[in-house]
């Protein structure tokens, strides 16, 4: 009779590679500050810290460059993505524009549940905040957004958005840590959802765009210089 116990020496595939633990470990370090926009990443550092190979840690960078992370700067390498204000402006310009439309369908049609699904992001943004846990509160953020989007049956301008993703949670994570931010930025994301629960959909759409800029204001202030300082 066949033993149906599993071969003890049978190795569990685990469900991340390195490449992808690499990864992940680098975009969170990036987009809570512990890597300073300007910031050089040397790969012979990188492989110590991670236990890594340089082969992954090229990898993770290209990647890493693909999401608008990190870039390469020529007769130095790579280095955390310090953002111009120019295209700052442009990313705020079409956030507003996508924002504030599907803020103004989401006010229209949100069901009880979308509503929920609103609520339950921003006690998560503000729990996040409570905490000090950067990280939380820009996956929150990204969690309400997300729900207001599907909720306003916008699903392609969510999908541009997505897109631009990390050149957005970069800039995010640049205001999210100014001080007040816990206090400003959740009053401001309170007045879209209070709008949207009001069936109010201009004065949804005319919240979403102050709060973004508000946000534009703040990323605008950290210049490179600040930005370049080390960790």
């Amino acid at each position: 009779m066949p033993d149906s116990q599993p071969d003890a020496l049978l190795i569990d595939r685990p469900a991340k590679t390195l490449r992808q633990l690499a990864l992940e470990k680098m975009r969170e370090a990036i987009l809570t500050m512990k890597f300073r926009p300007g910031e050089r990443l040397v790969e012979r550092a990188l492989c110590e810290r991670l236990g890594v190979s340089r082969s992954v840690v090229r990898e993770v960078l290209r990647h890493l460059e693909s999401e608008g992370l990190v870039e390469t700067i020529p007769n130095h390498g790579p280095a955390v993505a310090a953002p111009e204000p120019a295209k700052i402006a442009q990313i705020y310009e079409l956030r507003s524009m996508l924002e504030a439309l599907a803020a103004r369908h989401c006010a229209a049609r949100a069901t009880p549940a979308d509503l929920a699904a609103l609520r339950t992001a921003l006690e998560a943004v503000r729990a996040g905040y409570g905490a000090g846990e950067p990280f939380t509160v820009l996956a929150a953020t990204a969690r309400f957004y997300e729900a207001m989007f599907r909720a306003a049956g916008r699903q392609v301008a969510w999908e541009l958005l997505v897109a631009l993703n990390g050149r957005i949670t970069h800039l995010r994570a640049r205001t999210i840590s100014t001080s007040g931010r816990e206090r400003d930025g959740m009053a401001e994301m309170q007045a879209i959802l209070d709008a949207i629960i009001a069936r109010d959909p201009d004065a949804a759409a005319a919240a979403s765009v102050r709060h973004l800029q508000n946000a534009l204001q703040l990323a605008l202030k950290q210049g490179p210089a600040e930005s370049q300082s080390p960790n």
